[in-house]
């Protein structure tokens, strides 16, 4: 099973419904919605034998935002004083540096107690959820084309079920461009899963239609990119490409303009 540790003062805010999320900056585990994790308690963090397994937790939902774009109220995640002690914290946790660029994941869980705490050795931490076929919704915006841009990305189960949602602001770039990226950014996202087999939903017709072989690539400042993306669709057993009217586009697209709208005023 997989688990989520946390010291002592926010377990027993997880035990009381104060804390419902947490932050993680490296995701070894790769935690998905829908897994089941085991909460351990480090009693005494330099004290593994005093570690205990306090219940486990549903995975609700998992956010990846940029550190700078956090908010310090309102998530249930641990507490921090300012965003200058959450990135001294990070920094001492995971030893790398932190600053407003920096991906962080926000996982959203609902904690269900065991009567009684069981040892740490009692439970198994090597079965994982494997998902090995995902839907992958993409989009990219400029403001202005070429102007301010950003790509975002939505996956999902097979069950629709969304796994993860992430995107980038790229600075200045076209409409067409920031398309590509968000296809690219997802599809490495899906490669370091574990992932074998990518459905991608996408708007735009000539990303589509291109990554098809419908249309050839003539501007040159695609082909860079589409080469790139293309290496990358080698690496899995199959991806399709299909393309979708906007509106059923509306969680990428949502994701490009959350970003777009925390950096350009």
């Amino acid at each position: 099973m997989k688990t989520l540790k946390f010291n002592h003062i926010e377990a027993e805010n997880i035990r009381k419904g104060v804390q419902t999320a947490t932050l993680r900056m490296k995701d070894e585990k790769n935690l998905s919605v829908d897994d089941t994790v085991a909460v351990i308690d480090k009693v005494h963090e330099d004290n593994q034998a005093s570690w205990r397994v306090i219940g486990t937790a549903t995975i609700d939902q998992v956010h990846v935002r940029r550190a700078g774009d956090i908010q310090m109220e309102g998530e249930g995640f641990e507490q921090f004083g300012s965003t200058t002690e959450l990135y001294k914290q990070l920094e001492v946790f995971y030893g790398d540096p932190i600053d407003d660029a920096t991906h962080i994941k926000i996982v959203h869980f609902t904690f269900h107690p065991y009567d009684k705490s069981k040892l740490v050795e009692d439970i198994d931490d090597k079965k994982t959820t494997n998902i090995t076929e995902v839907k992958m919704f993409a989009d990219g915006g400029s403001r202005g084309n070429p102007g301010p841009s950003a790509s975002g990305y939505v996956l999902m189960d097979m069950h629709d079920t969304i796994l993860e949602t992430n995107g980038e602001y790229l600075n200045i770039t076209t409409n067409n461009q920031a398309e590509y990226h968000s296809l690219k950014l997802g599809l490495e996202r899906a490669r370091q899963m574990g992932v074998r087999k990518v459905h991608v939903f996408m708007d735009s017709l000539l990303v589509i239609n291109q990554m098809k072989g419908i249309f050839k690539v003539k501007n040159q400042e695609l082909r860079a990119v589409f080469a790139n993306v293309q290496s990358i669709v080698n690496d899995f057993e199959a991806v399709t490409f299909a393309h979708v009217p906007r509106e059923r586009n509306k969680l990428a697209d949502a994701e490009v303009n959350r970003i777009l709208d925390s950096v350009v005023s």
